[in-house]
């Protein structure tokens, strides 16, 4: 799925991204870093509502491309500008993370990947 199909399907505001067409093939949702390492997979979009930037550091550790903060959250300038320089796209929503996911899963975004 694109990036700009996510978007779009969580009524999302990208803040950063340099390239809509990114095509993410799985998803993952947590507010638990540990949690999202033991998701190691290539394309993987992070959904979370954990305004951190622990969060931008475990997306570059993990090779995640892109972040949704969910519940409305907005990250502050620093996270928006760590995330430009290290080329994850990030993306804000006002769905609860379980509506996301769910949104998501129901267009055809899984955990599982390809």
């Amino acid at each position: 799925m694109k990036l700009h199909e996510i978007a779009k399907i969580l009524d999302a505001e990208i803040l950063t991204c340099s390239d809509s067409d990114i095509d993410i093939m799985s998803a993952c949702g947590s507010d638990l870093m540990s949690d999202v390492m033991a998701f190691v997979k290539e394309n993987v979009l992070l959904l979370t509502g954990l305004i951190s930037p622990q969060v931008i550091r475990t997306a570059e550790m993990m090779d995640i491309r892109a972040v949704v903060f969910v519940r409305g959250k907005v990250p502050g300038n620093d996270i928006v500008r760590m995330a430009e320089e290290k080329g994850i796209a990030v993306l804000t929503t006002c769905e609860p993370m379980f509506i996301a996911c769910g949104k998501l899963y129901s267009a055809g975004l899984t955990g599982k990947g390809v």
